[in-house]
């Protein structure tokens, strides 16, 4: 006990003189016995403790107040970047992401409706703490069937699909159970030509094929979509000190309704939270940003994980509620989906980090030439504030 103490003497320390502090203010430290109502919330001094295992970070300020501004991160996936992946299925992904309490508070911000949709659910008293962090996120994502080089519409195939989408999402923690709950509301639009045209674009400055299909595509014109999720992430154990195990069910109901199991791992030299990296909450482009750490420290670490989804819904192979060219029924789609990810992540205590991942799902479509796996590779730079 005493050399586990020795290790730790802020932890300790601060613990004990926000004890002493709070009796002494009260007029009590000598003259009564220690009484319940007197002592600092439990998770007060948890924070304490959770700060302590980070060696650069400062002590939270008590209670933990989020920032205006925490941290930022820009995410492109593309196929190509899986290390000679084709041009199809889902072919590229761009997205935005910003933390903070400005998440919460603009004028753009969807917290409000995420927040009712909470409390209506039951949600809202997931943590004794209450939300800890906001997010917000913008990006746009596609898809292509095999052969692009085709312009009439390619039945049995992928169809051409697109969103683009912003979404709020609030994060509870309790800590005394390790687990970490997400919710997130995303809304946007189908078939919009932007996704279409900025890969065409792009296509043209390095000199690839035109996607000449798009006008086929799902909801061609543009449909408003919108998908809720909610996410209890759980720490598992840490092993060898240095290698971090969670598990996490995850639910969505809208253009994605599905639900998930995931087992994640993360191993080398980190000093975030556990609660703060979450490559399992990924849908396509969505939330493929991965981090919403607040922390500026020297780290570096491999990733990686599996999930098992069950789909009932897929509104980029099945369609909206506008005719489509190309569409798949329910019959023709597998329930059952593995996808999988590895990665790795190299952050400065300057407050940038860069990751590389490489992700891949099992086959959507039960059979015909829409039958195959899907690989592709993404890029993240991210920055936190302090």
């Amino acid at each position: 006990m005493d050399h586990f103490i020795k290790r730790r003497p802020v932890t300790y320390l601060g613990a004990l003189l926000l004890l002493a502090s709070t009796h002494a203010a009260s007029g009590e430290l000598n003259s009564e016995p220690v009484r319940a109502s007197a002592q600092p919330p439990v998770t007060q001094v948890a924070w304490l403790i959770e700060d302590e295992k980070r060696p650069v970070a400062p002590i939270r300020s008590l209670p933990y107040t989020e920032p205006q501004r925490s941290s930022w991160a820009l995410a492109v996936d593309n196929d190509i970047l899986a290390l000679g992946g084709k041009d199809q299925d889902y072919t590229y992904g761009l997205n935005f992401t910003y933390t903070g309490r400005a998440a919460k508070e603009g004028w753009f911000s969807l917290d409000e409706p995420l927040a009712w949709l909470d409390s209506a659910l039951g949600f809202d008293h997931l943590s004794p703490v209450g939300v800890s962090k906001h997010s917000i996120e913008v990006g746009m994502f596609g898809f292509t069937p095999d052969d692009i080089d085709v312009a009439e519409p390619l039945p049995g195939d992928r169809p051409y699909a697109s969103l683009v989408y912003w979404s709020n999402s609030r994060e509870r923690l309790d800590i005394r159970h390790r687990v970490a709950w997400k919710s997130t509301l995303s809304v946007g639009f189908l078939g919009l030509d932007l996704v279409g045209d900025a890969q065409n674009e792009i296509h043209s400055v390095v000199g690839a094929n035109t996607a000449r299909g798009w006008a086929h595509q799902v909801s061609d014109g543009g449909e408003p979509t919108a998908r809720y999720t909610i996410a209890r992430q759980q720490h598992l154990t840490t092993l060898f000190n240095n290698l971090e195990i969670k598990s996490t069910v995850q639910g969505s109901v809208g253009y994605l309704t599905e639900a998930s199991w995931s087992l994640s791992v993360r191993g080398g030299q980190y000093h975030t939270a556990w609660s703060s990296f979450n490559p399992e909450l990924v849908s396509y482009g969505e939330k493929s940003s991965y981090t919403n750490s607040s922390l500026s420290v020297d780290e570096h670490y491999f990733w990686g994980g599996i999930s098992l989804k069950a789909r009932a819904y897929n509104a980029f192979l099945q369609g909206q509620f506008r005719e489509s060219d190309v569409t798949l029924d329910r019959s023709e789609l597998r329930t059952v989906l593995v996808e999988a990810w590895l990665g790795y992540t190299v952050a400065f205590s300057e407050g940038y980090r860069i990751s590389y991942v490489l992700r891949g799902h099992s086959s959507e479509i039960r059979r015909g030439p829409g039958d195959r796996n899907l690989l592709w590779g993404g890029l993240i730079l991210s920055r936190t504030f302090r």
